[in-house]
């Protein structure tokens, strides 16, 4: 029988086992290392921006008249600043995507193996993390076209009201028609996202699969049958992400914030981290003893 709450007490037995049994601090900062990697491309830095009592006052709108006028007489530099701001953003994405697939197996391997190396995983998880790496672009490009096609339908349904400058029922048709498509595949985006990490990622770890090789195990061997307990799985995630997200709020208040910095949360929080690893790697474990991933000790007699 497949639970979602089996897992959870397991999964902080293997926290405290890891973290805490003895504690170190060297652990902590290496495998929170390898945490922060592994962030890069799915989230997983605390930072807050922006300052909400940086408003103008009631009625004192700044005047952006001088910008536009200015916009409007170089239109030609600032399309070009765009494309090359644009070119950057995107490198700079591309680069997070490939040290965060190869974090992803770095920190699976620390977890699993109740260890904090950097060097050894980077190197012998190489290839797993640039097969992760070519599916995670992939998906990039795909949401990108989602959002040019989309963003191109709802200019073309809307072209009517945009010429007659009114807001009409062309422009309520594209926001639908544009504005449900775009839900629509993000919604599914998100999910192969959330199974990818959750499952894909251990399957091609446990077994040194590509990443089309790991999504057949999924799709041929785990979902069939099971479909709503990895839905169950999914909403008992979110459910716990819950008080933990008021334990890092209560951190980010007693440490003034410092515990919200890149890298210095990923140390800070490592057992929340280490807690949702184990947690989805113990759901999977219960499809068979060959999905048993985490090394525990045996019991000595």
């Amino acid at each position: 029988m497949i639970s979602i709450t089996d897992p959870i007490q397991p999964a902080l037995a293997h926290v405290r086992r890891i973290l805490f049994e003895p504690f170190s601090a060297r652990k902590w900062f290496v495998m929170g290392f390898s945490a922060f990697l592994a962030n890069l491309a799915g989230g997983g830095s605390f930072n807050f921006n922006g300052n909400p009592f940086d408003r103008p006052a009631h009625g004192a709108m700044p005047d952006f008249s001088p910008v536009t006028e200015w916009i409007s007489s170089h239109l030609p530099l600032v399309i070009a600043l765009g494309v090359v701001l644009f070119i950057l953003i995107l490198a700079l994405v591309v680069v997070f995507l490939w040290l965060g697939s190869r974090g992803e197996f770095m920190f699976l391997d620390n977890v699993a193996q109740d260890r904090a190396e950097i060097v050894e995983p980077w190197t012998r998880l190489r290839d797993l993390g640039n097969r992760l790496f070519r599916f995670r672009l992939l998906l990039l490009l795909a949401t990108l076209a989602l959002l040019i096609i989309c963003g191109g339908l709802g200019v073309l349904i809307a072209l009517p009201d945009i010429h007659a400058r009114a807001f009409g029922t062309s422009a309520i048709t594209a926001l639908a028609t544009a504005g449900g498509l775009l839900v629509l595949g993000f919604l599914v985006i998100g999910i192969i996202g959330l199974l990818l990490r959750g499952f894909v990622v251990p399957i091609m770890y446990r077994r040194n699969l590509d990443t089309s090789a790991a999504w057949a195990v999924l799709l041929r061997d785990l979902l069939p049958g099971n479909a709503w307990r990895f839905v169950g799985f999914f909403v008992m995630t979110f459910l716990l992400w819950i008080p933990a997200f008021l334990l890092i709020l209560l951190g980010c208040c007693l440490t003034c914030c410092v515990a919200i910095l890149p890298y210095l949360s990923s140390v800070a929080f490592l057992p929340i981290f280490v807690f949702f690893r184990c947690y989805s790697l113990g759901f999977l474990e219960q499809f068979g003893e060959e999905w048993r991933i985490i090394e525990t000790p045996r019991a000595q007699s």
